[in-house]
């Protein structure tokens, strides 16, 4: 019993996004779809102990939740045509092959529904993270910082406006791309950062979740290959990822940047992130992402040159505070203008910031913390590690920031 709950727990954490977009592109009713696969998972729960799992499990799931959509059509009197593309596929045989030979991944059709102008903006990422990668609105709602039954609300009023404005299923024209487009990505990258946030290290449901953001971003490549951006925030995951076994020591120690080991990075994902920059760079429309994944690929040069070019990685966050001048990007070109020019360079950046959000942002504090320590203002930068310490969720770096606190 124990092994069929945790064979559906994995099924539904890698496959529900592709099994949900398929379901609500055939039936354009994303509610609706998304009930009938949660009770598929319900019955797999129930089933699964008593008769074994299925050779595919994945499609086991398909069958029960297109069966439960047909009769959920029947029984309301739904016109049939949303039905007939889930019932042709009913009749097709269970066999050993995978979900991905059964049907089309839907989901980069999925993620511009849930980009689309009549959906309000600040919803297109967390409906994009609930549909296409299954997470909980308890999950969005924290990322968010707003409360959980909020977030529900809010996100059941998106799905319905889907319906309520027949929104199609389908790439946009290139009139109405690039905005739809900016908003993707942006779902793309939230579900890297949480996954990163998630593993600790460890955590393998945040491991899945960065794998999946990170293929999500070559479906979208596939799909739109002469879009520079896509082939940005694809090389700035995968630069992040190669280091990912070198962020902590044996012991469990975190480990910044400047200490980690360049031969532990990885080499491969390393080739492939400066490949797709390099293409990225040929159509000559630099943005946020591509300068992102331009400031990591002057970091991992470490690994060839033995030092860091802190000079580029402060003209490229010039460019990027310019592009997007969000606090994330201006608290990290203090960090570089101090490697570059000096802490006092640095430390009178960030006291230009100004912003109430700085009261709550973990990494200025950390920074804050780290400038002043170089400067021997001791009892200052014990005041800001503190602040930064208080914010820190993850023990690993808690433990790193109490070390250079004593």
């Amino acid at each position: 019993m124990a092994d069929a709950g945790r064979t559906v727990e994995a099924v539904a954490r890698t496959q529900y996004g592709r099994l949900l977009a398929f379901l609500s592109s055939a039936f354009g009713n994303v509610d609706e779809a998304e009930d009938a696969l949660g009770e598929s998972l319900l019955a797999a729960l129930t089933s699964w102990p008593n008769d074994g799992v299925p050779k595919n499990p994945g499609a086991w799931l398909l069958t029960v939740a297109r069966h439960r959509l047909i009769d959920g059509a029947r029984r309301t009197g739904v016109r049939h045509e949303h039905a007939d593309a889930i019932r042709a596929l009913a009749a097709e045989p269970a066999t050993s092959a995978t979900v991905g030979d059964m049907f089309p991944d839907r989901r980069v059709e999925l993620m511009f529904v849930c980009a689309h102008p009549a959906i309000d903006p600040s919803l297109h990422a967390p409906l994009m993270l609930q549909t296409v990668l299954g997470l909980d609105a308890a999950r969005i709602a924290q990322a968010c910082l707003v409360a959980p039954a909020t977030m529900g609300q809010r996100l059941v009023r998106a799905k319905r406006k889907i319906r309520g404005a027949g929104i199609p299923f389908q790439v946009p024209p290139a009139p109405e791309l690039p905005p739809r487009l900016d908003a993707v990505l942006e779902a793309i990258y939230g579900a890297y950062g949480l996954g990163r946030d998630d593993t600790e290290g460890t955590d393998t449901g945040g491991r899945d979740l960065m794998d999946e953001a990170i293929w999500l971003a070559r479906v979208v490549r596939e799909r739109l290959p002469d879009e520079p951006e896509v082939r940005g925030l694809l090389s700035l995951m995968l630069f992040c990822d190669a280091r990912r076994a070198a962020g902590r020591s044996r012991d469990g120690r975190y480990l910044p940047l400047s200490e980690q080991d360049p031969a532990v990075w990885s080499a491969p994902e390393i080739q492939e992130a400066e490949a797709e920059l390099a293409e990225a760079a040929r159509f000559g429309r630099c943005g946020r992402f591509q300068l992102e994944a331009a400031i990591q690929s002057v970091h991992v040069d470490r690994a060839r040159t033995g030092r860091t070019d802190w000079g580029a990685i402060v003209m490229f966050y010039d460019q990027l505070v310019h592009v997007a001048p969000t606090l994330g990007a201006r608290v990290a070109r203090a960090a570089a203008v101090a490697e570059a020019s000096g802490p006092a360079d640095g430390l009178a950046l960030l006291d230009a910031l100004g912003s109430p959000a700085v009261a709550t942002y973990q990494p200025y504090w950390a920074v804050r913390a780290h400038l002043l320590r170089s400067l021997d203002r001791l009892s200052e930068a014990a005041a800001a590690y503190d602040r930064a310490i208080g914010l820190t969720e993850d023990p690993a770096v808690r433990r790193f920031l109490l070390d250079r606190r004593s």
